[in-house]
């Protein structure tokens, strides 16, 4: 991985790190899929850890590997939800106290979920950068550790595991398609698998309105946006993380932007043809595999799945309008 401070051995001692907390997801082939697209598709089932969303690798592995002493300060994280429900979750693991920094509108499913495992909820903002300042006002005045979402090497190589699994489960994968908000996931899983398979294709998808990581490699330099208000919340970064832009830049093969419209459809397709209920989100990287990705007949492609915590009141529009 070139001199990037997230290798393979990093990916692997993140492994054995969070064995006993986080789940070995299925990879789960899909026939309704595979006929859709003319080849062989499977869903890596990240909605199936014990938060529905992958980001328990990234904030397990941060988290297990601080002292006693740092532990006892409590935590505090900036989240859209999903990594403020990973961070709650394993402060009530390890006996800790956790306060989530989250937009003024974020999902109230989501909100619930996280003062279900006892962490403090703030409301600040709207977009990812207002929400981590608030959270580092808090730090300051607490003493907290600050987990970050995405842009830190103990977090990407949590989630670089979920390749470890695909690589070791499709050997022969040949296409991995992974939604990007701020990069973290997309650059945990190419480290792993541009490390292990250098051949495999790795797709990112981001939705039109919150395009930062296209954006900024296309201009080669990070770019930030104004407004990235999206269906896909866990995707609407304004900029990508300085760690994350470098790895995506250089294990990446493509990234692809799809609309709101293609990414509700997907949310309805996934659960029509293969059962499953995903977030918008998730819902993104099906987008691009059946409306923008160029997918070889009878080619193996893995979507990444990052998860399954979509609110009521989406569903409910999404069945409405395509049911």
């Amino acid at each position: 991985m070139s001199n990037l401070p997230v290798d393979l051995t990093a990916i692997q001692e993140a492994r054995r790190r969070i064995f006993n907390v986080v789940y070995r997801t299925p990879l789960y082939f899909s026939p309704s899929l595979s006929a859709l697209t003319n080849s062989r598709v499977y869903l890596k089932l990240e909605s199936y850890q014990p938060i529905r969303v992958f980001k328990i690798r990234g904030a397990s592995n941060k988290i297990l590997k601080l002292s006693i002493d740092e532990r006892k300060h409590g935590l505090i994280a900036a989240s859209s939800g999903n990594h403020g429900l990973a961070v709650s979750y394993m402060a009530k693991m390890i006996g800790t106290t956790a306060t989530i920094v989250v937009p003024t509108n974020a999902v109230e499913e989501k909100v619930r979920a996280i003062e279900e495992y006892g962490a403090i909820v703030v409301k600040h903002g709207l977009f990812h950068d207002e929400r981590f300042n608030k959270a580092l006002e808090i730090q300051r005045a607490t003493r907290a550790v600050l987990i970050p979402p995405f842009d830190d090497p103990d977090v990407i190589a949590g989630q670089g595991t979920i390749g470890l699994e695909i690589c070791e489960d499709l050997p022969d994968v040949n296409t991995v398609i992974v939604p990007i908000g701020g990069g973290g996931l997309v650059s945990g899983i190419s480290a792993a698998i541009k490390s292990l398979k250098p051949s495999t294709r790795v797709i990112g998808v981001e939705p039109e309105r919150a395009s930062s990581m296209y954006q900024s490699i296309k201009n080669g330099k990070i770019t930030r946006l104004s407004d990235t208000t999206s269906i896909a919340d866990g995707l609407a970064t304004r900029e990508p993380g300085a760690l994350t832009y470098e790895i995506v830049k250089q294990n990446v093969d493509e990234i692809l932007l799809v609309s709101e419209e293609q990414i509700e459809k997907a949310v309805y397709t996934v659960m029509k043809e293969s059962h499953l209920i995903v977030e918008p989100s998730a819902a993104a990287a099906f987008a691009a595999l059946t409306e923008k990705a160029m997918i070889k007949q009878g080619e193996k492609v893995v979507v990444v799945v990052s998860g399954g915590n979509i609110s009521m009141k989406t569903l409910f529009r999404v069945l409405s309008k395509y049911g």
